[in-house]
């Protein structure tokens, strides 16, 4: 299996690989920094996430395990400090102040709306973006190649992205007119997830659907809208609400009989039909190179955000069958990712 490749600080390639997650599991000073090291050896990396404890850990994992591959062992040049928001938004602002005064060198972020916190928090300490929407799109960055300021990483197109999921489900389900968007409109990328469905839907001659859940006890509701509006298919936005409710999720989906596409492939683990996006696992374990440049000494103004170029495509073959589905041939034979 071929390995992601990176070049310049510019192109990240993604291939075949097995179960992927962006997320963790801990709590705020859960795992507190260790105060015995001499000043100067120790040098200390915040994981920040929105999700909770049932968040998956893999991309924590890849994170570590590409620092560790970089030289970096916990405990004797670095001390990681994982701090999660258990899926509350309003408590972002506070718990990003707060992480700020403990003195960290790096902060690694996950998406728009916490890169949004830190970046009210702190001008000050750089933050490595593992997988956040259009940086620049959101003001996160100046310019992917230029981003000035105290933010970089790695950027993740998923507004240009839905476009393709789009398509593939039609591919899957053509004779699906009618396609529910779940969206949450508090995040950052809301108007152009909504404006990049709508274009999808206007290339294709369908009809799309503006279906809301902002916070978890929105999500029933939302799926009864979806069956209220005569939907035929769904598609759910890359957003970390969704991912952290995704067993929720497909559960309130399952009744609807309907088939659903996701950008990541967390939801097609947990039942969904199938999904298009970038390798979580993959981009988090890239972005340790960039911290390590940083606590290297290079400054996160002169390190170019990174943009994936390649995406995969996952399917589940048991749930397609539950929806009495045959997934084309040519679809078949372009996925990364069969789940039976």
């Amino acid at each position: 299996m071929t390995e992601p490749s990176f070049v310049n600080g510019a192109i990240l390639v993604i291939t075949r690989r097995g179960v992927l997650l962006a997320g963790g599991i801990g709590l705020l000073a859960s795992h507190p920094l260790s105060h015995g090291q001499a000043a100067g050896t120790i040098r200390r990396v915040a994981w920040f996430s929105i999700g909770s404890r049932a968040s998956p850990h893999d991309g924590y994992a890849a994170f570590t395990q590409g620092m560790h591959d970089l030289g970096w062992r916990e405990g004797k040049n670095v001390e990681y400090q994982r701090v999660y928001a258990d899926g509350e938004v309003s408590r972002l602002d506070a718990l990003a102040s707060e992480l700020v005064r403990q003195t960290v060198d790096v902060i690694v972020v996950g998406n728009a709306t916490t890169a949004r916190a830190f970046q009210r928090a702190t001008k000050t300490v750089p933050i490595v973006m593992g997988s956040v929407n259009n940086p620049v799109g959101n003001g996160l960055v100046a310019s992917l190649a230029k981003p000035g300021g105290n933010i970089t990483g790695i950027a993740t197109q998923s507004d240009e992205v839905l476009g393709k999921l789009v398509e593939i489900l039609h591919e899957v389900a053509p004779g699906a007119r009618r396609i529910a968007f779940l969206l949450n409109e508090t995040t950052p990328s809301y108007s152009a997830y909504w404006s990049a469905a709508q274009s999808a839907c206007t290339a294709l001659e369908l009809d799309a659907q503006r279906i809301l859940a902002n916070v978890p006890a929105q999500l029933d509701a939302a799926v009864k809208e979806i069956v209220r509006q005569r939907s035929q298919a769904v598609v759910v936005a890359a957003d970390p609400l969704y991912l952290n409710e995704r067993a929720n999720l497909h559960a309130l989906m399952q009744g609807t009989r309907l088939p659903g596409a996701y950008s990541f492939r967390e939801h097609v683990v947990a039942g969904g039909l199938l999904s298009y996006g970038v390798d979580q696992v993959a981009t988090y374990r890239h972005a340790a190179a960039i911290v390590d440049k940083i606590l290297k000494g290079a400054r996160p103004s002169d390190l170019p955000v990174e943009q994936p170029t390649a995406f995969e495509l996952v399917i589940n073959l048991k749930t397609a069958k539950a929806l009495g589905l045959s997934i084309p041939a040519a679809v078949l034979a372009r996925a990364d990712g069969l789940i039976q």
